[in-house]
């Protein structure tokens, strides 16, 4: 679990917010004092005022992705094809929300050709070596790849921050069957319809957790398969059915494991998957003050968010924004 003690990041998954409040409040037609419409921004801004009550973090950092290049496209062009086409009203608030969080004095960060979920994995990279807690907010599950004993992710789906789960290794585990650190493997071998990436064919999300467990990594399953036919793997799959009254699978498994398509693929998800987890996040902790750390300036939060016409969020940022964290206090 994470130490109590420790200072806390958290690090927000902008566009992620920004898709799902865009659609949850467009009927609101709500517009910032200028006249530009406004409820995704509003919308994924209350939601972390809520969340920074609940948690009280001493720095927030908004990750934002690259929308004029992507590294991940150049390799793939399919990737995430098949989606919609945004919305103009997204499309102005998704490029609009760095501002306005910049002037309300937290952190973003856009790094070049990638995306939020790259800054979310060097958040849980800088926290580890920190010796920070960290808790990942998003609608996604890509950032479940980062949880660890250090970093959580909550994940804000249907009913809003209090009805949404806060996941750690222990409850990533009762979901999926898998132990954290290989998430990202069994997102590899699942794939990824949103992104469009297909899974490694014949190994879906019931298969997948059973070999990683089985087996404890794709790395022993293909050291298996080059140097002893897969019959450890066979052997071990087969003991496991065994035991649970199950079908044998270890054959069948096997076969479609050992067609160098089925590695490729793996392969290729896994490094379209992988966050980076060397970006500059821009965080100095030890200079009070500088972008992303609370307090914020109670001047600076009332004009920024009385810009957006809702008084009540504007109370709420007022109360949560420009106090001292608990572990200030």
């Amino acid at each position: 679990m994470p130490a109590p003690d420790s200072p806390l990041l958290l690090v927000v998954d902008a566009p992620s917010l920004l898709h799902r409040n865009h659609h949850a409040r467009v009927d609101s037609g709500l517009r910032d004092a200028g006249g530009r419409p406004a409820w995704a921004l509003h919308g994924m801004l209350r939601q972390i005022l809520e969340v920074i009550d609940q948690f009280a973090p001493d720095a927030v950092l908004f990750g934002l992705d690259d929308r004029t290049a992507s590294v991940r496209a150049e390799r793939y062009p399919a990737y995430k094809a098949g989606r919609a086409a945004k919305d103009a009203a997204l499309i102005d608030q998704l490029e609009r929300a760095g501002a306005l969080l910049d002037a309300l004095g937290l952190r973003t960060l856009t790094p070049p050709s990638l995306e939020a979920d790259d800054v979310s994995a060097s958040a849980a990279a800088w926290a580890e070596r920190r010796g920070w807690n960290c808790v990942i907010v998003t609608s996604d599950r890509d950032s479940f790849a980062h949880i660890s004993e250090r970093t959580q992710v909550l994940r804000l789906i249907n009913g809003g921050v209090n009805a949404s789960p806060l996941l750690n290794p222990a409850r990533l585990r009762a979901m999926y069957g898998i132990a954290a650190e290989h998430y990202l493997e069994y997102a590899a071998l699942r794939g990824d319809a949103s992104d469009n990436l297909p899974g490694v064919p014949g190994i879906g999300e019931k298969t997948a957790p059973v070999l990683l467990a089985q087996m404890g990594s794709m790395q022993a399953v293909w050291a298996d398969i080059d140097h002893d036919a897969g019959a450890t793997l066979v052997a071990t799959l087969d003991s496991y059915c065994e035991e649970e009254g199950l079908r044998r699978i270890g054959a069948g498994l096997l076969k479609r494991l050992a067609d160098p398509a089925a590695r490729e693929r793996f392969e290729f998800n896994l490094a379209i998957m992988s966050g980076r987890t060397d970006l500059d996040l821009g965080l100095t902790p030890e200079v009070p003050g500088t972008p992303g750390l609370l307090p914020l300036d109670p001047d600076r939060v009332a004009r920024v968010v009385g810009h957006l016409g809702v008084p009540a969020t504007t109370d709420l940022a007022l109360r949560v924004l420009t106090e001292p964290p608990a572990s200030q206090t």
